[in-house]
Protein backbone atom coordinates (compact mmCIF):
# COMPACT_ATOMS: atom_id res chain seq x y z
CA UNK A 1 0.00 0.00 0.00
CA UNK A 2 1.04 3.25 -0.99
CA UNK A 3 2.41 5.84 2.17
CA UNK A 4 -0.78 8.23 2.77
CA UNK A 5 1.15 11.02 1.52
CA UNK A 6 2.29 9.58 -1.83
CA UNK A 7 0.83 11.01 -4.97
CA UNK A 8 -2.14 9.20 -6.53
CA UNK A 9 -1.53 9.30 -10.26
CA UNK A 10 -3.09 5.95 -10.22
CA UNK A 11 -6.73 7.80 -9.02
CA UNK A 12 -9.00 9.12 -11.31
CA UNK A 13 -9.14 13.59 -11.23
CA UNK A 14 -11.08 14.86 -8.61
CA UNK A 15 -13.87 15.55 -10.55
CA UNK A 16 -14.44 12.09 -12.04
CA UNK A 17 -14.49 10.74 -8.28
CA UNK A 18 -18.35 9.43 -7.34
CA UNK A 19 -18.48 11.69 -4.52
CA UNK A 20 -17.53 14.97 -6.39
CA UNK A 21 -20.50 14.26 -8.94
CA UNK A 22 -22.78 13.31 -6.48
CA UNK A 23 -22.23 16.90 -4.76
CA UNK A 24 -22.58 18.50 -8.28
CA UNK A 25 -26.08 17.03 -8.71
CA UNK A 26 -26.77 18.01 -5.26
CA UNK A 27 -26.11 21.05 -6.08
CA UNK A 28 -27.82 21.38 -9.49
CA UNK A 29 -30.97 19.97 -8.00
CA UNK A 30 -30.23 21.80 -4.22
CA UNK A 31 -29.38 25.60 -5.79
CA UNK A 32 -32.52 26.94 -5.90
CA UNK A 33 -33.63 26.24 -1.96
CA UNK A 34 -33.16 29.53 0.19
CA UNK A 35 -31.82 29.98 3.67
CA UNK A 36 -35.32 30.86 4.50
CA UNK A 37 -36.75 27.70 3.57
CA UNK A 38 -34.30 26.22 5.31
CA UNK A 39 -34.76 27.44 8.41
CA UNK A 40 -38.62 27.28 7.70
CA UNK A 41 -38.51 23.55 7.19
CA UNK A 42 -36.23 23.27 10.49
CA UNK A 43 -37.19 25.75 13.04
CA UNK A 44 -34.06 23.84 15.46
CA UNK A 45 -31.67 24.48 12.23
CA UNK A 46 -29.70 27.13 14.35
CA UNK A 47 -29.00 25.45 17.70
CA UNK A 48 -28.61 22.17 15.07
CA UNK A 49 -25.98 23.27 12.56
CA UNK A 50 -23.11 24.10 15.25
CA UNK A 51 -20.21 22.57 16.40
CA UNK A 52 -18.01 23.62 19.68
CA UNK A 53 -14.90 22.90 21.09
CA UNK A 54 -11.78 24.62 22.79
CA UNK A 55 -13.37 27.29 23.63
CA UNK A 56 -14.63 28.44 20.08
CA UNK A 57 -18.65 27.88 18.92
CA UNK A 58 -18.85 27.84 15.26
CA UNK A 59 -22.44 27.93 13.76
CA UNK A 60 -22.72 27.11 10.43
CA UNK A 61 -26.62 27.10 10.21
CA UNK A 62 -26.36 29.85 7.48
CA UNK A 63 -24.37 28.24 4.97
CA UNK A 64 -26.33 26.49 2.14
CA UNK A 65 -26.39 23.36 3.18
CA UNK A 66 -28.35 20.96 4.26
CA UNK A 67 -27.77 17.34 6.24
CA UNK A 68 -27.43 15.54 2.72
CA UNK A 69 -25.20 18.03 1.18
CA UNK A 70 -22.74 17.70 4.84
CA UNK A 71 -23.15 14.15 4.36
CA UNK A 72 -22.34 14.31 0.47
CA UNK A 73 -19.34 16.43 1.78
CA UNK A 74 -18.52 13.99 4.07
CA UNK A 75 -18.23 11.45 1.75
CA UNK A 76 -16.00 13.21 -0.27
CA UNK A 77 -13.72 13.95 2.39
CA UNK A 78 -13.49 10.09 3.35
CA UNK A 79 -13.28 8.75 -0.06
CA UNK A 80 -10.05 11.54 -0.59
CA UNK A 81 -8.47 9.76 2.65
CA UNK A 82 -8.46 13.17 4.93
CA UNK A 83 -8.30 10.86 8.53
CA UNK A 84 -5.30 9.23 6.84
CA UNK A 85 -3.56 12.32 5.68
CA UNK A 86 -4.64 13.92 9.36
CA UNK A 87 -2.51 11.22 11.04
CA UNK A 88 0.18 11.47 8.27
CA UNK A 89 0.64 15.27 9.33
CA UNK A 90 0.73 14.60 13.43
CA UNK A 91 3.03 11.52 12.79
CA UNK A 92 5.54 13.82 11.14
CA UNK A 93 5.34 12.06 7.58
CA UNK A 94 6.57 14.43 4.47
CA UNK A 95 3.21 15.87 4.21
CA UNK A 96 5.38 18.90 2.51
CA UNK A 97 5.27 16.73 -0.99
CA UNK A 98 7.97 18.58 -3.08
CA UNK A 99 9.88 19.84 -0.79
CA UNK A 100 10.26 16.11 0.97
CA UNK A 101 9.78 17.90 4.53
CA UNK A 102 7.61 17.08 7.00
CA UNK A 103 4.72 19.92 8.31
CA UNK A 104 4.76 19.36 12.25
CA UNK A 105 4.00 23.16 13.52
CA UNK A 106 1.78 20.67 15.85
CA UNK A 107 4.72 20.15 17.75
CA UNK A 108 5.28 23.42 18.18
CA UNK A 109 2.25 23.97 20.95
CA UNK A 110 2.73 20.20 21.93
CA UNK A 111 3.17 20.11 26.19
CA UNK A 112 5.69 19.11 27.28
CA UNK A 113 6.63 15.34 27.68
CA UNK A 114 4.35 14.86 24.70
CA UNK A 115 6.62 12.61 21.77
CA UNK A 116 6.24 13.63 18.60
CA UNK A 117 9.09 12.59 15.67
CA UNK A 118 10.33 13.64 12.66
CA UNK A 119 12.46 11.14 10.74
CA UNK A 120 12.96 9.40 13.97
CA UNK A 121 13.53 11.84 16.23
CA UNK A 122 11.65 12.83 18.77
CA UNK A 123 11.33 17.18 18.61
CA UNK A 124 9.07 18.43 21.29
CA UNK A 125 12.20 18.28 23.70
CA UNK A 126 13.68 20.72 21.06
CA UNK A 127 10.96 22.60 21.14
CA UNK A 128 10.69 22.84 24.62
CA UNK A 129 14.08 23.93 25.14
CA UNK A 130 14.11 26.64 22.46
CA UNK A 131 11.21 27.92 24.62
CA UNK A 132 12.67 27.90 27.81
CA UNK A 133 15.13 30.18 26.00
CA UNK A 134 12.73 32.42 25.06
CA UNK A 135 11.26 32.50 28.48
CA UNK A 136 14.45 33.69 29.88
CA UNK A 137 15.66 36.15 27.28
CA UNK A 138 11.90 37.81 27.47
CA UNK A 139 11.61 38.20 31.38
CA UNK A 140 14.93 39.88 31.17
CA UNK A 141 13.55 42.06 28.86
CA UNK A 142 10.59 42.55 30.58
CA UNK A 143 12.01 43.10 33.94
CA UNK A 144 14.94 45.71 32.74
CA UNK A 145 18.00 43.22 33.35
CA UNK A 146 18.56 42.91 29.62
CA UNK A 147 20.50 46.59 28.93
CA UNK A 148 21.63 48.58 26.16
CA UNK A 149 25.27 49.36 25.47
CA UNK A 150 25.01 52.30 27.46
CA UNK A 151 23.11 50.23 30.72
CA UNK A 152 19.77 51.87 29.65
CA UNK A 153 17.14 49.92 30.14
CA UNK A 154 15.47 48.76 26.84
CA UNK A 155 12.32 50.40 25.94
CA UNK A 156 11.60 49.72 22.17
CA UNK A 157 11.46 46.78 20.37
CA UNK A 158 11.47 46.23 16.69
CA UNK A 159 10.92 43.04 15.03
CA UNK A 160 12.54 42.81 11.45
CA UNK A 161 11.29 40.13 8.92
CA UNK A 162 8.57 39.33 5.89
CA UNK A 163 6.18 37.21 5.46
CA UNK A 164 5.49 34.79 8.01
CA UNK A 165 8.12 36.37 10.29
CA UNK A 166 6.27 39.33 9.87
CA UNK A 167 2.61 39.13 9.64
CA UNK A 168 2.35 36.42 12.45
CA UNK A 169 3.96 38.65 15.09
CA UNK A 170 2.15 41.74 13.73
CA UNK A 171 -1.14 40.21 14.26
CA UNK A 172 -0.36 38.43 17.37
CA UNK A 173 1.20 41.85 19.11
CA UNK A 174 -2.32 43.51 17.65
CA UNK A 175 -4.56 40.99 18.72
CA UNK A 176 -3.07 40.66 22.72
CA UNK A 177 -2.08 44.23 23.14
CA UNK A 178 -4.52 43.85 26.26
CA UNK A 179 -1.77 41.58 27.97
CA UNK A 180 1.40 43.41 26.44
CA UNK A 181 3.39 45.46 29.03
CA UNK A 182 2.54 49.07 28.00
CA UNK A 183 6.11 50.61 29.13
CA UNK A 184 7.54 48.42 25.88
CA UNK A 185 7.00 49.80 22.48
CA UNK A 186 6.73 47.34 19.68
CA UNK A 187 7.48 48.23 16.26
CA UNK A 188 7.46 45.92 13.06
CA UNK A 189 9.28 46.76 9.95
CA UNK A 190 8.59 44.20 6.75
CA UNK A 191 8.44 46.38 3.42
CA UNK A 192 12.02 46.84 1.56
CA UNK A 193 10.60 50.36 1.14
CA UNK A 194 12.84 52.61 2.95
CA UNK A 195 10.46 54.48 4.35
CA UNK A 196 8.99 51.66 6.34
CA UNK A 197 12.18 51.37 8.52
CA UNK A 198 12.45 55.10 8.66
CA UNK A 199 9.12 55.42 10.05
CA UNK A 200 9.50 52.28 12.43
CA UNK A 201 12.24 53.88 14.06
CA UNK A 202 11.17 57.62 13.97
CA UNK A 203 11.50 59.20 17.54
CA UNK A 204 13.34 55.76 19.20
CA UNK A 205 16.51 56.28 21.06
CA UNK A 206 19.26 53.84 19.84
CA UNK A 207 20.14 53.37 23.35
CA UNK A 208 16.48 51.95 24.48
CA UNK A 209 16.07 49.99 21.28
CA UNK A 210 16.83 46.24 20.46
CA UNK A 211 15.95 44.80 17.41
CA UNK A 212 14.96 40.71 16.45
CA UNK A 213 16.10 39.80 12.91
CA UNK A 214 13.65 36.85 11.90
CA UNK A 215 15.18 34.70 9.16
CA UNK A 216 15.61 31.75 8.82
CA UNK A 217 18.25 31.06 6.57
CA UNK A 218 19.59 34.67 7.52
CA UNK A 219 19.44 35.14 3.50
CA UNK A 220 16.27 36.45 3.04
CA UNK A 221 16.68 39.81 0.91
CA UNK A 222 14.47 42.16 2.09
CA UNK A 223 14.75 41.20 5.91
CA UNK A 224 18.32 41.73 5.59
CA UNK A 225 18.26 44.80 3.79
CA UNK A 226 16.20 46.46 6.87
CA UNK A 227 18.69 44.61 9.16
CA UNK A 228 21.51 46.20 7.89
CA UNK A 229 19.96 49.42 7.92
CA UNK A 230 19.04 48.93 11.63
CA UNK A 231 22.71 48.51 11.87
CA UNK A 232 24.15 51.52 10.29
CA UNK A 233 21.28 52.94 12.52
CA UNK A 234 23.05 51.63 15.95
CA UNK A 235 25.85 52.19 14.77
CA UNK A 236 25.95 55.73 13.99
CA UNK A 237 24.69 55.94 17.76
CA UNK A 238 26.63 53.95 19.76
CA UNK A 239 29.16 52.30 17.71
CA UNK A 240 30.14 49.20 16.35
CA UNK A 241 30.46 47.00 19.42
CA UNK A 242 27.11 48.01 20.40
CA UNK A 243 25.62 45.61 17.87
CA UNK A 244 25.29 42.54 20.40
CA UNK A 245 23.38 44.08 23.08
CA UNK A 246 20.93 45.67 20.80
CA UNK A 247 20.25 42.35 18.30
CA UNK A 248 19.15 39.18 19.05
CA UNK A 249 18.38 36.95 15.60
CA UNK A 250 15.53 33.98 15.27
CA UNK A 251 17.31 31.93 12.41
CA UNK A 252 19.32 28.44 11.88
CA UNK A 253 22.41 29.96 10.14
CA UNK A 254 24.65 30.74 12.90
CA UNK A 255 27.42 31.68 10.31
CA UNK A 256 25.25 34.46 9.24
CA UNK A 257 24.48 35.44 12.34
CA UNK A 258 27.72 35.82 13.91
CA UNK A 259 29.25 37.55 10.32
CA UNK A 260 26.64 40.38 10.94
CA UNK A 261 27.52 40.78 14.31
CA UNK A 262 25.24 38.91 16.74
CA UNK A 263 25.95 36.71 19.75
CA UNK A 264 24.68 33.45 18.47
CA UNK A 265 24.39 33.08 22.47
CA UNK A 266 21.55 34.98 21.31
CA UNK A 267 20.36 32.98 18.51
CA UNK A 268 17.05 31.42 18.96
CA UNK A 269 16.71 28.69 16.01
CA UNK A 270 13.37 26.46 14.41
CA UNK A 271 13.24 23.79 11.48
CA UNK A 272 12.85 23.25 8.46
CA UNK A 273 9.51 21.95 9.30
CA UNK A 274 8.14 25.07 10.27
CA UNK A 275 7.02 26.41 7.41
CA UNK A 276 6.95 30.80 7.55
CA UNK A 277 3.19 30.63 7.57
CA UNK A 278 2.99 28.68 10.58
CA UNK A 279 5.51 29.77 12.13
CA UNK A 280 4.08 32.23 14.81
CA UNK A 281 4.25 29.90 17.69
CA UNK A 282 7.90 29.48 17.25
CA UNK A 283 11.04 31.30 18.29
CA UNK A 284 9.46 33.55 15.54
CA UNK A 285 6.94 34.77 17.89
CA UNK A 286 9.57 36.03 20.27
CA UNK A 287 8.28 39.68 19.73
CA UNK A 288 4.91 38.28 20.81
CA UNK A 289 6.57 36.89 24.08
CA UNK A 290 8.41 39.97 24.77
CA UNK A 291 5.60 42.00 24.45
CA UNK A 292 2.53 39.63 26.51
CA UNK A 293 5.08 37.35 28.87
CA UNK A 294 6.15 33.64 28.68
CA UNK A 295 3.12 32.82 30.83
CA UNK A 296 0.56 34.40 28.25
CA UNK A 297 2.53 32.98 25.34
CA UNK A 298 2.18 29.15 26.58
CA UNK A 299 -1.39 29.84 26.97
CA UNK A 300 -2.03 31.23 23.59
CA UNK A 301 -0.05 27.30 22.79
CA UNK A 302 -2.46 25.88 24.64
CA UNK A 303 -4.96 27.19 23.00
CA UNK A 304 -3.36 25.99 20.15
CA UNK A 305 -2.98 22.51 21.29
CA UNK A 306 -6.56 22.15 22.39
CA UNK A 307 -7.84 22.46 18.65
CA UNK A 308 -4.98 20.30 17.42
CA UNK A 309 -6.21 17.53 19.57
CA UNK A 310 -9.91 17.94 18.40
CA UNK A 311 -8.93 18.27 15.16
CA UNK A 312 -7.39 14.79 15.23
CA UNK A 313 -9.51 12.86 17.43
CA UNK A 314 -13.05 14.23 16.06
CA UNK A 315 -15.59 12.62 14.59
CA UNK A 316 -15.99 14.61 10.81
CA UNK A 317 -19.34 15.62 11.62
CA UNK A 318 -18.74 17.96 14.84
CA UNK A 319 -14.64 18.71 13.46
CA UNK A 320 -14.76 22.13 13.61
CA UNK A 321 -11.85 22.69 10.86
CA UNK A 322 -13.17 19.93 9.09
CA UNK A 323 -16.48 21.22 8.63
CA UNK A 324 -15.25 24.76 8.00
CA UNK A 325 -12.57 23.41 5.38
CA UNK A 326 -15.41 21.48 3.65
CA UNK A 327 -17.81 24.62 3.82
CA UNK A 328 -15.56 26.10 1.82
CA UNK A 329 -14.79 23.41 -0.70
CA UNK A 330 -18.76 24.14 -1.44
CA UNK A 331 -18.74 27.33 -1.51
CA UNK A 332 -15.87 27.73 -3.81
CA UNK A 333 -16.36 24.59 -6.34
CA UNK A 334 -20.36 23.95 -6.10
CA UNK A 335 -21.62 27.32 -5.61
CA UNK A 336 -18.99 29.17 -7.77
CA UNK A 337 -17.76 31.60 -4.69
CA UNK A 338 -14.57 32.61 -5.57
CA UNK A 339 -13.72 34.62 -2.38
CA UNK A 340 -14.57 34.75 1.20
CA UNK A 341 -14.98 38.00 3.68
CA UNK A 342 -13.03 37.37 7.21
CA UNK A 343 -14.77 39.87 9.17
CA UNK A 344 -13.65 40.29 13.17
CA UNK A 345 -15.68 42.22 15.43
CA UNK A 346 -12.91 43.03 17.24
CA UNK A 347 -10.71 46.02 16.60
CA UNK A 348 -7.67 43.76 18.55
CA UNK A 349 -8.70 41.19 15.48
CA UNK A 350 -7.67 44.30 12.50
CA UNK A 351 -4.84 42.40 11.41
CA UNK A 352 -6.13 39.32 11.43
CA UNK A 353 -7.63 39.05 7.91
CA UNK A 354 -3.87 40.27 6.73
CA UNK A 355 -2.87 37.24 8.65
CA UNK A 356 -4.93 34.93 7.08
CA UNK A 357 -4.34 35.91 3.72
CA UNK A 358 -0.75 34.25 3.67
CA UNK A 359 -1.91 31.22 5.31
CA UNK A 360 -4.98 30.88 3.31
CA UNK A 361 -3.75 31.68 -0.28
CA UNK A 362 0.23 31.03 -0.04
CA UNK A 363 -1.04 27.31 1.35
CA UNK A 364 -3.47 26.72 -1.37
CA UNK A 365 -3.04 28.89 -4.05
CA UNK A 366 -1.71 25.99 -6.23
CA UNK A 367 -2.56 25.43 -9.99
CA UNK A 368 -1.12 21.71 -10.27
CA UNK A 369 -2.28 18.44 -7.90
CA UNK A 370 0.74 16.17 -5.85
CA UNK A 371 1.18 14.50 -9.24
CA UNK A 372 1.81 17.20 -11.56
CA UNK A 373 -1.33 17.32 -13.38
CA UNK A 374 -3.53 20.82 -13.96
CA UNK A 375 -6.01 21.15 -11.49
CA UNK A 376 -9.36 20.79 -13.81
CA UNK A 377 -11.18 22.49 -10.85
CA UNK A 378 -10.88 25.90 -8.91
CA UNK A 379 -8.42 25.90 -5.86
CA UNK A 380 -7.91 28.40 -2.47
CA UNK A 381 -10.09 31.49 -3.05
CA UNK A 382 -9.23 34.96 -2.08
CA UNK A 383 -9.10 35.96 1.42
CA UNK A 384 -9.78 39.67 2.65
CA UNK A 385 -11.77 41.70 4.88
CA UNK A 386 -11.73 43.90 7.87
CA UNK A 387 -12.85 44.63 11.66
CA UNK A 388 -16.58 45.24 11.94
CA UNK A 389 -18.14 47.82 12.22
CA UNK A 390 -15.63 49.41 9.68
CA UNK A 391 -16.29 47.22 6.73
CA UNK A 392 -20.27 48.02 6.69
CA UNK A 393 -19.54 51.09 5.56
CA UNK A 394 -17.36 50.14 3.21
CA UNK A 395 -17.86 47.34 1.15
CA UNK A 396 -21.05 45.33 2.70
CA UNK A 397 -22.96 47.12 0.06
CA UNK A 398 -21.44 44.82 -2.72
CA UNK A 399 -21.82 41.69 0.04
CA UNK A 400 -25.10 42.42 0.03
CA UNK A 401 -26.05 43.98 -2.93
CA UNK A 402 -23.70 43.19 -5.51
CA UNK A 403 -23.98 40.23 -8.46
CA UNK A 404 -21.04 38.39 -6.67
CA UNK A 405 -21.72 35.53 -3.87
CA UNK A 406 -19.11 36.35 -0.89
CA UNK A 407 -19.53 34.11 1.73
CA UNK A 408 -18.54 35.29 5.24
CA UNK A 409 -17.21 34.41 8.24
CA UNK A 410 -18.00 36.47 11.08
CA UNK A 411 -16.00 36.78 14.47
CA UNK A 412 -17.08 37.99 18.00
CA UNK A 413 -16.50 37.94 21.44
CA UNK A 414 -19.19 37.62 24.17
CA UNK A 415 -17.30 40.03 26.79
CA UNK A 416 -15.17 42.58 26.39
CA UNK A 417 -11.81 43.03 27.82
CA UNK A 418 -11.10 46.61 28.68
CA UNK A 419 -13.01 47.94 31.39
CA UNK A 420 -15.10 44.89 32.76
CA UNK A 421 -17.27 46.63 35.22
CA UNK A 422 -18.00 49.78 32.78
CA UNK A 423 -21.42 50.41 31.86
CA UNK A 424 -20.70 52.54 29.08
CA UNK A 425 -18.39 50.14 27.79
CA UNK A 426 -20.56 46.86 27.88
CA UNK A 427 -23.03 48.92 26.47
CA UNK A 428 -20.82 49.95 23.08
CA UNK A 429 -19.67 46.38 23.27
CA UNK A 430 -23.42 45.05 22.99
CA UNK A 431 -23.97 47.23 19.48
CA UNK A 432 -20.91 45.92 18.30
CA UNK A 433 -22.37 42.21 18.92
CA UNK A 434 -25.77 43.55 17.76
CA UNK A 435 -24.33 44.63 13.96
CA UNK A 436 -22.71 41.37 13.86
CA UNK A 437 -25.66 39.27 14.60
CA UNK A 438 -28.05 41.75 12.34
CA UNK A 439 -25.53 41.59 9.24
CA UNK A 440 -25.46 37.44 9.61
CA UNK A 441 -28.95 38.04 9.51
CA UNK A 442 -29.63 40.21 6.92
CA UNK A 443 -27.10 38.31 4.60
CA UNK A 444 -29.53 35.23 5.07
CA UNK A 445 -32.82 36.24 4.71
CA UNK A 446 -32.64 40.10 2.68
CA UNK A 447 -35.65 42.05 2.42
CA UNK A 448 -38.65 41.32 -0.68
CA UNK A 449 -39.98 43.79 -2.51
CA UNK A 450 -43.27 43.22 -0.20
CA UNK A 451 -42.37 45.27 2.92
CA UNK A 452 -40.25 47.84 0.59
CA UNK A 453 -43.35 48.78 -1.30
CA UNK A 454 -45.30 48.54 2.29
CA UNK A 455 -43.12 51.01 3.58
CA UNK A 456 -44.39 53.22 0.97
CA UNK A 457 -41.21 53.41 -0.88
CA UNK A 458 -42.24 54.63 -5.00
CA UNK A 459 -42.21 52.33 -7.16
CA UNK A 460 -38.86 53.35 -9.39
CA UNK A 461 -36.94 53.29 -6.12
CA UNK A 462 -38.21 50.08 -4.51
CA UNK A 463 -36.04 48.05 -6.43
CA UNK A 464 -33.40 49.37 -5.00
CA UNK A 465 -34.52 48.81 -1.76
CA UNK A 466 -35.39 44.91 -1.86
CA UNK A 467 -31.80 42.64 -0.46
CA UNK A 468 -32.45 39.25 -2.23
CA UNK A 469 -30.39 37.46 0.99
CA UNK A 470 -29.30 34.08 0.76
CA UNK A 471 -26.07 34.78 1.00
CA UNK A 472 -23.94 32.59 2.76
CA UNK A 473 -22.43 32.85 6.51
CA UNK A 474 -20.85 31.29 9.31
CA UNK A 475 -20.36 32.94 12.60
CA UNK A 476 -17.70 32.26 15.40
CA UNK A 477 -18.34 33.10 18.75
CA UNK A 478 -15.41 32.81 21.75
CA UNK A 479 -16.28 34.53 25.19
CA UNK A 480 -12.97 36.57 25.53
CA UNK A 481 -10.00 37.34 23.56
CA UNK A 482 -7.36 35.70 25.34
CA UNK A 483 -4.04 34.37 24.29
CA UNK A 484 -5.33 30.60 24.52
CA UNK A 485 -8.29 31.89 21.84
CA UNK A 486 -5.83 33.40 19.99
CA UNK A 487 -4.02 30.21 19.44
CA UNK A 488 -7.19 27.80 19.41
CA UNK A 489 -8.50 30.31 16.18
CA UNK A 490 -5.66 30.34 14.39
CA UNK A 491 -5.01 26.58 14.78
CA UNK A 492 -8.65 26.72 13.54
CA UNK A 493 -7.89 28.24 10.31
CA UNK A 494 -4.62 26.33 10.14
CA UNK A 495 -6.36 23.17 9.70
CA UNK A 496 -9.03 24.03 7.63
CA UNK A 497 -6.89 25.05 5.00
CA UNK A 498 -5.32 21.45 4.94
CA UNK A 499 -8.30 19.81 4.94
CA UNK A 500 -9.23 21.32 1.47
CA UNK A 501 -5.46 21.31 -0.06
CA UNK A 502 -6.31 17.09 0.99
CA UNK A 503 -9.66 17.56 -1.17
CA UNK A 504 -7.94 19.10 -4.13
CA UNK A 505 -5.14 16.90 -3.57
CA UNK A 506 -2.82 20.26 -3.48
CA UNK A 507 0.35 20.47 -1.12
CA UNK A 508 -0.48 23.13 0.72
CA UNK A 509 2.78 23.60 2.52
CA UNK A 510 5.06 24.56 -0.25
CA UNK A 511 5.37 28.27 -1.90
CA UNK A 512 7.16 28.08 -5.11
CA UNK A 513 4.93 31.12 -6.27
CA UNK A 514 7.18 33.50 -4.65
CA UNK A 515 10.64 32.53 -5.55
CA UNK A 516 10.40 33.56 -9.85
CA UNK A 517 9.61 37.54 -9.05
CA UNK A 518 12.35 37.22 -6.43
CA UNK A 519 14.75 35.58 -8.65
CA UNK A 520 14.00 38.25 -11.38
CA UNK A 521 14.02 41.13 -9.15
CA UNK A 522 17.99 40.20 -8.14
CA UNK A 523 18.91 40.80 -12.02
CA UNK A 524 16.78 43.57 -12.68
CA UNK A 525 18.11 45.11 -8.92
CA UNK A 526 21.44 45.12 -10.52
CA UNK A 527 20.85 46.29 -14.12
CA UNK A 528 19.29 49.40 -12.60
CA UNK A 529 22.05 49.52 -10.32
CA UNK A 530 24.81 49.62 -13.07
CA UNK A 531 27.03 52.88 -13.43
CA UNK A 532 27.01 52.18 -17.36
CA UNK A 533 23.72 51.83 -20.23
CA UNK A 534 22.79 48.09 -18.93
CA UNK A 535 22.16 45.92 -21.22
CA UNK A 536 18.39 44.99 -21.19
CA UNK A 537 17.07 41.78 -22.33
CA UNK A 538 13.65 42.05 -20.82
CA UNK A 539 10.52 42.14 -22.68
CA UNK A 540 10.01 45.74 -24.17
CA UNK A 541 7.60 47.10 -21.36
CA UNK A 542 9.66 45.80 -18.03
CA UNK A 543 13.18 47.55 -21.04
CA UNK A 544 10.95 50.51 -21.04
CA UNK A 545 10.13 50.76 -17.32
CA UNK A 546 13.72 50.08 -16.04
CA UNK A 547 15.24 52.52 -18.94
CA UNK A 548 12.52 55.38 -17.17
CA UNK A 549 12.72 54.45 -14.04
CA UNK A 550 17.06 55.11 -14.17
CA UNK A 551 15.87 58.49 -16.14
CA UNK A 552 13.92 59.48 -13.70
CA UNK A 553 14.99 58.58 -9.94
CA UNK A 554 17.28 61.34 -8.06
CA UNK A 555 21.00 61.30 -9.27
CA UNK A 556 23.32 59.16 -6.62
Amino acid sequence: MKDAMEPHADVSSLIQRPQWQALLEHARHAGDRTLRELFDRDPHRGTRLVAEAAGVYFDYSKQRVDDDTLALLRALAEGCGLGARIEAMFRGAHVNYTEDRAALHVALRAPPGTRLEVDGEDVVAEVQAVLDRMSAFSDRVRDGRWTGATGKRIRNVVNIGIGGSDLGPVMAYEALRHYSQRDLALRFVSNVDPIDFIEATRGLDPAETLFIVCSKTFTTQETLVNAHAARDWCIAALGKDAIARHFVAVSTNAAGVREFGIDTDNMFGFWDWVGGRYSMDSAVGLSTMVAIGPEHFRDMLAGFHAMDTHFRSAEFDRNLPVLMGLLGIWNNDFLGASTVAVLPYAQYLKRFPAYLQQLTMESNGKHVTRDGHRCNYQTGPIYWGEPGTNGQHSFYQLIHQGTRLVPCDFIGFCQPLEAPGSDAVARQHDLLMANLFAQGEALAFGKSSSPVEAEGTRPGVAPHRVFEGNRPSSTILVDRLTPYALGALVALYEHSVFVQGVIWDIDSFDQWGVELGKQLAKRTAAEIAEAGVPRLAHDSSTNALITRYREHRKPR
